[in-house]
């Protein structure tokens, strides 16, 4: 079962930005609906229950699970989703309270502490998924077969004993669990607190991370030079720090993956996404083999669009010569993502309207708030919390477009309740692409000129270049550094030619490489906080792309099926998912089929040239 403090991580990696502007009225969280503050009773209730209930659980069923009948079975998995529930409701307190305000120690020290005191409470619970997996499957499958409301937590224990050849003793999981806390966590922990506090020197201005990055998408060129300098300065000088993060962690995996007899070092991802290894050894070689359809094509036509005899790594997410600079305000934001998802479904609208009401969208820019975009499902019996970093860019529409996918499909699948509701990353992007897909062509038909349909469908494809493309890019470098650490210490320099390695080869020959470009690898929190998470992107984007296909081609019952699949949260596999669509991902044409819809568009830029 999933650990009770799922990362409220960031879920779209991209460049984010920062600075001000009249939006309008910004809305911020109201956590109340998670606790009124730091010092509610109810938390200290919730604490005291939890510390309780994980006590009684070990004493009632420790070394008894193989003896439960079907009903004692039931009666355990429902107090475990209830421990499960209350931790994740304090977590996701504790953690959204420190993602608004990352430099204020009392925010972080309150997170850290409630964090250690769940990992001490659920020590105990460590025995559950042990016993589990001792238990004879035709035993399981008896008290199934004899109980129905069991037998709706069946993909639980399917999960769980996908891990049964690789567990460990009793003693040395529960050792594992308790040591977590100075281990990847206390890594995280520095790698987060050492990017937050970085300072960029730009023309004598000072900036944090948030600021430099959004320079890289500044309209003047001199500017986004700058900021890539500027960054590749701080990364230089930190990368002693950086490759000490990314050395230990690797070592971490190594250790614990080879104690476990995991067959690679991405095994345990792969089991964690429900996903066949050959499913995505499919999905990364038919992306890197596209890579001379997508990127390389897509980057040769902005190479000519801004008039440059090579593209510097400043220009890959630069504002195309064309592109309209007017900001979007909040309620026109608004307005478009409601209406394009009403168009589809009047009740993907309606989902999403009380995140706009209710204090579920913290929207604005603000020191010390942490980077990016991210949709947090809190627990089953609350509703998700969407952050965003709004400054009016229509790519900013998009982005509040798909985390507020997420958020519909979290509310959907809570239905399945705390165990199941929540789906593998390889399936958790598939609402967010598709609300983000379905504004995206709102927007495309409501284009007045060729010039804004070009910049439309331009920044469509970078984005999509940037989540499959720099994604499958970003996952080969994690195989290729995971691999080489396995033959020893690496040094900065080792990482930076791993890092090298990938970029020239996704980004193409339109491209040149400034010194220090190679130290880029140093800031991207998903190798360290999750490793090999990011080929999810390019998982759920090609999903989405192949089902978006499907949705065009027409067909009365489309949204059925599609409420249907989002309801079911993490209960069905992805092949049981995709069936009804006619689809299988563990077909290579599968993904061709998405990667097509790309090459389409740039297909479409092409043709606007002559």
């Amino acid at each position: 079962m999933h650990h009770p403090f799922r990362p409220t991580l960031p879920t779209l990696l991209r460049d984010a930005q920062e600075g001000g502007g009249a939006f309008g009225d910004l809305p911020e969280w109201d956590l109340s609906d998670l606790y009124t503050a730091p010092d509610a009773k109810e938390l200290k209730r919730d604490m005291d229950w939890l510390e309780k209930a994980c006590a009684d659980f070990a004493t009632d069923y420790e070394g008894k699970l193989a003896n439960l009948d079907a009903s004692g079975m039931l009666d355990c998995v429902l107090r475990y989703e209830k421990i499960d529930l209350i931790a994740g409701r304090i977590m996701s307190f504790a953690g959204l309270r420190y993602y608004q305000n990352t430099t204020d120690a009392d925010r972080a020290k309150f997170m850290a502490d409630h964090q250690d005191k769940i990992t001490t409470f659920t020590t105990p619970l460590v025995f559950f998924s042990l016993e589990i997996n001792r238990i004879d499957d035709g035993a399981l499958d008896a008290l199934f077969a004899e109980n129905g409301d069991l037998a709706r937590y069946k993909p639980i224990f399917e999960r769980l004993r996908a891990m049964k050849p690789y567990q460990l003793s009793d003693e040395l999981e529960k050792f594992l669990h308790d040591q977590s806390t100075v281990g990847s966590a206390a890594w995280n922990r520095l790698f987060d607190e050492t990017i937050a506090g970085l300072e960029f020197d730009v023309d004598g201005e000072t900036l944090n991370i948030e600021g430099t990055l959004n320079l890289l998408t500044d309209a003047d060129r001199e500017k986004r030079e700058a900021g890539a300098r500027a960054l590749a300065d701080v990364f230089g000088e930190n990368v002693k720090l950086f490759s000490r993060v990314h050395n230990t962690l690797a070592k971490e995996k190594e250790i614990e993956d080879r104690w476990r007899g995991m067959p690679t070092p991405q095994t345990g991802r792969h089991l964690s996404n429900h996903v066949e290894p050959e499913v995505v050894e499919a999905l990364r070689n038919a992306v890197v083999a596209a890579y001379p359809k997508l990127s390389h094509r897509y980057y040769e036509l902005k190479r000519k669009w801004l008039g440059l005899d090579k593209l510097q790594v400043w220009d890959r997410n630069a504002p195309l010569p064309m592109e309209d600079p007017t900001v979007v305000d909040w309620s026109s934001a608004q307005k478009t993502v409601l209406d394009a998802y009403s168009d589809f479904s009047p009740e993907m609208a309606e989902i999403a309207q009380p995140f706009f009401d209710k204090g579920w969208i913290d929207a604005a820019v603000k020191p010390g708030k942490a980077p990016g975009a991210f949709a947090h499902p809190t627990v089953s019996d609350v509703h998700p919390y969407v952050m965003l970093n709004y400054l009016g860019k229509p790519r900013d529409v998009m982005t509040l477009a798909h985390e507020l996918g997420h958020g519909v499909h979290q509310v959907l699948a809570a239905g399945q309740g705390e165990l199941l509701s929540s789906t593998p990353l390889t399936l958790a992007e598939t609402a967010s692409v598709f609300g983000e897909m379905l504004t995206f062509r709102k927007m495309l038909d409501g284009a007045e000129t060729d010039a804004q349909r070009k910049v439309l469908l331009a920044g469509k494809v970078e984005d999509m270049i940037n989540t499959v493309v720099r994604q499958i890019a970003f996952y080969d470098f994690e195989c290729k550094l995971h691999e080489a650490r396995g033959n020893g210490e690496l040094t900065p320099d080792d990482i930076n030619a791993l890092w090298m390695s990938v970029q020239g080869e996704s980004l193409g020959p339109a491209f040149e490489f400034m010194d220090g470009y190679e130290t880029f690898w140093a800031y991207i929190p998903h190798f360290v906080h999750s490793p090999f998470y990011v080929y999810a992107y390019a998982f759920g984007d090609g999903l989405v792309n192949a089902l978006y296909a499907v949705y065009e081609e027409g067909g009365d019952d489309f949204q059925k099926k599609y409420f249907e699949m989002l309801r079911a949260g993490g209960s069905k596999h992805h092949k049981e998912l995709l069936a009804p669509f006619g689809l299988d991902a563990s077909d290579p044409k599968f993904w061709d089929k998405g990667l097509s819809m790309i090459s389409g568009m740039i297909d479409e830029l092409e043709a606007m040239e002559d």
